[in-house]
């Protein structure tokens, strides 16, 4: 937890102190996890002034929002809710700085805290082997809910896996969660569609270490050989028999499956047996 990024400029309103402070540990006490949800502030505000260098901000009122934001009509596809409760959240916001390509991100992977400090794990990424990027100055960030806290915050850089997958249920009811290799996220209110876009929905966070290596060995050979492909087994309909949804992004390429709740010929048994495999897994995940 010392592994504190000295060159990351914090903008918050309340005090803190530096991770080199040695408290004793039997004054701080042992390190938990801390709740933390996503929130698609995009789709609401845009940022009035980008900031050029790495930077972090919390933001504890709503009138500290309208000081670094603009709000403005939802721009996704995905209806989306701006209203923060400030009297239980803080948002915390965190910036990878200016970038010259498109390939860049920058995510939150997990926040714990102890009697005297909250630290916010995050990792960043750039444009993955074999991926088509294209010249734009962008600013990658990242946005989550934390509960409001009187504790100083500060922010520690880690390596991740940027692979994921994200499997789902969808017709009368809708069940929608990504698999990471240090946490998994449980999306909100998703909606029937024929493309999901999974970047624009809260969602809850649930650290565990992991959950992606160890699905992916479930996964039938015959749907790994797609890479990047995108294919439909069936015909799944949300109004009717539902189905299932799988999406594999490892790298720059994305491979998306849908897979009728219907046995159909072109489901072969291993599909049949991954298509309740996500189904048990999902299960398990909602406990």
């Amino acid at each position: 937890m010392k592994k504190l990024i000295l060159s990351l400029f914090i903008a918050f309103g309340i005090s803190a102190c530096s991770l080199n402070d040695d408290l004793p540990q039997d004054t701080c006490g042992a390190y938990t996890i801390v709740p933390f949800s996503g929130f698609p502030l995009p789709c609401n505000y845009s940022i009035k002034e980008q900031f050029p260098n790495p930077a972090a901000l919390v933001i504890n009122t709503q009138e500290k929002l309208n000081q670094y934001f603009n709000q403005h009509a939802n721009t996704c596809t995905v209806a989306s809710d701006p209203t923060i409760n400030f009297t239980t959240n803080f948002l915390i916001g965190i910036f990878s700085g200016q970038k010259s390509t498109t390939g860049y991100g920058i995510k939150i992977s997990s926040i714990v805290e102890n009697n005297c400090q909250i630290i916010v794990n995050f990792y960043e990424y750039g444009p993955q082997t074999g991926e088509t990027t294209t010249p734009s100055v962008n600013y990658p960030a990242d946005y989550v809910l934390i509960p409001k806290t009187t504790k100083p915050i500060f922010y520690n850089k880690t390596t991740e896996n940027k692979d994921n997958i994200v499997i789902g249920t969808f017709g009368s009811v809708n069940d929608f969660f990504q698999l990471n290799d240090y946490n998994f996220l449980k999306f909100l209110n998703v909606v029937n569609t024929e493309n999901y876009q999974f970047g624009q929905y809260k969602y809850t966070a649930t650290i565990k270490r992991g959950e992606y290596t160890l699905f992916l060995k479930s996964v039938p050979t015959e749907i790994l050989n797609l890479k990047g492909q995108t294919k439909t087994y069936g015909s799944p309909d949300p109004q009717n028999q539902g189905g299932v949804y799988f999406e594999l992004r490892q790298g720059a390429s994305t491979t998306k499956i849908y897979i009728d709740n219907t046995d159909t010929e072109d489901q072969s048994t291993e599909v049949k047996a991954f298509k309740k495999a996500i189904k048990d897994k999902i299960v398990l995940l909602k406990t």
